[in-house]
């Protein structure tokens, strides 16, 4: 005869034994259709793990914040000039008036119309169809463009976009790749905001995520950046007064050209400034690679580099302020800076400098020049913050979740974020393709894309790759668990609670 407290403990390791088989047969599930549709796992397992770390940061810093009940200011200065009004979405165009660095100017659409992009397709690039962002770039005069709902854009062309023209991602998650992907050519007053740009290929282009070709006073505020066949960002041949704000640029080699090529004089008026980034996960080099003009660098998290962070060529003048550069564990790339094309002689009279710059992990900034050079006022374009408050300034770098919440894992087809997630339930990352495993990277039933002909990264169906709902379980484990419900509930009811062996 058994007493109570034994029946409490075989029912405690009838329950834990149920669960460990569940666990271990939704677990065999999962392996059997890694298996069964052989897919880039390693581009799998790198993007989880970038897109946990990104999630896991935010939301710890977020629950720090509201702990500590700090105000809605950060100061980050675009940031608390527009975040902090909870009706932001009722004046959207009050954006532009939070530019600062050398594009403080650019007005995007201001003043211009809402259009709103209602479909995500690309049917044809010289006949561009309404509702769609192509129809919303070529518009005449000042457009401020929003979206309608969570989409993911493929290009077949370059997307040209046009003067006087605001791509505003806000309250959606707008993903942009394909052919191209955006080219601010010939243009002025350009704000891109908000947007997820990636897998970028050529396609009568170079294949840079973003492209800004001899324009002027454009903003590109709060991007994240990755994976694209060129450049994320490249400034070129006389384009001046440029803002790089809060993105997130990560797995990718030349990260940003700011000049054109060593022997294209008209970069010599350049002025870019880049700041409140932060530099991520597997980046090579160019943050940026800068040639003849004038850079403000300043307020930016460097986290990770192969060759170098900051390099430049043909005698650029590049001011370094408040800015956290943790070298990579590799002894022999610990230096920050890296001049190209130059022997020693040369570049000892280039004015690089680094002021109130946070080093770690021992990196190094080589300065050179005068560092009191009356040439830094021309590469001077906002007061930098103390670099011991970067986690705070670069809190939110990259594109703004939605409702700044996190579903739970289990939810089906939820997303990563409440109120409807970074992607709709059911849509996934993209619509599913040819190859790959079930699901889509954040919800259920979608996946990614390749270039046309090279099929897709991942295909549709149940479940969902990272944040959806796990799958069935197998009918041996529904059986075991049937059987043990069974006998469980047979012990419980035996008379004055005691059982015969």
């Amino acid at each position: 005869m058994l007493q109570r407290t034994h029946i409490h403990v075989i029912l405690i390791v009838l329950f834990s034994c149920n669960f460990l088989f569940s666990f271990v047969s939704s677990s065999a599930f999962n392996l059997t259709l890694q298996h069964e549709h052989p897919y880039p796992e390693h581009i799998v397992q790198e993007f989880h793990r970038r897109v946990n770390a990104s999630l896991s940061r935010r939301k710890t810093l977020e629950s720090l914040q509201e702990k500590d009940q700090i105000s809605c200011g950060t100061g980050n200065p675009i940031d608390d000039c527009w975040k902090c009004d909870p009706n932001w979405a009722s004046d959207r165009q009050h954006l532009a008036d939070c530019a600062i660095g050398f594009g403080y100017k650019a007005l995007g659409g201001k003043g211009g119309p809402i259009y709103v992009v209602t479909d995500s397709s690309d049917p044809n690039p010289h006949k561009p169809k309404p509702g769609t962002l192509r129809d919303a770039v070529s518009q005449p005069g000042p457009v401020w463009i929003i979206f309608g709902s969570d989409m993911l854009i493929k290009l077949k062309y370059p997307l040209v976009v046009t003067s006087f023209k605001t791509i505003d991602g806000r309250g959606a998650h707008v993903e942009i790749t394909g052919g191209g992907c955006i080219i601010i050519e010939h243009v002025t007053n350009v704000i891109v905001h908000n947007i997820n740009i990636h897998h970028c290929y050529p396609a009568n282009s170079d294949g840079d995520g973003l492209h800004i070709f001899s324009s002027s006073n454009v903003w590109v505020d709060h991007c994240t950046l990755s994976n694209c066949a060129d450049g994320l960002i490249d400034c070129t041949v006389g384009s001046t007064a440029i803002t790089i704000s809060n993105n997130h640029f990560f797995n990718h080699d030349k990260v940003m050209l700011l000049g054109h090529s060593d022997d294209y004089f008209g970069d010599r008026g350049m002025q870019v400034t880049v700041a409140f980034n932060r530099f991520g996960e597997e980046l090579n080099q160019r943050m940026p690679r800068c040639r003849f003009g004038y850079f403000h660098v300043v307020n930016n998290d460097y986290s990770s580099w192969v060759e170098y962070a900051v390099g430049g060529s043909s005698r650029p003048t590049i001011n370094s302020q408040g800015n956290r550069y943790i070298a990579p564990p590799n002894p022999n790339a610990k230096e920050v800076t890296r001049r190209l094309d130059a022997d020693g002689q040369e570049w000892e009279g280039w004015n690089w400098r680094t002021e109130g710059d946070l080093m770690m992990n021992g990196a190094f900034f080589v300065p050179s020049g005068d560092g009191v050079n009356p040439q830094y006022s021309l590469a001077s374009s906002m007061e930098p913050k103390p670099a011991a408050f970067i986690d705070q300034l670069t809190l939110y770098a990259g594109i703004l979740l939605p409702n700044r919440g996190i579903a739970n894992p289990g939810s089906r087809g939820s997303g990563i974020s409440s109120g409807g997630g970074l992607i709709p339930g059911g849509g996934g990352a993209v619509p599913g393709g040819a190859g790959g495993v079930p699901g889509g990277m954040y919800g259920t039933g979608g996946g990614y894309n390749n270039p046309p002909g090279e099929g897709d990264y991942y295909e549709g169906g149940e479940g969902g790759l990272f944040f959806s709902s796990a799958p069935p379980s197998s009918p041996c484990c529904q059986a075991f668990i049937i059987l043990s419900t069974l006998l469980i509930l047979t012990l419980r009811f035996t008379t004055n609670g005691n059982f015969l062996l």
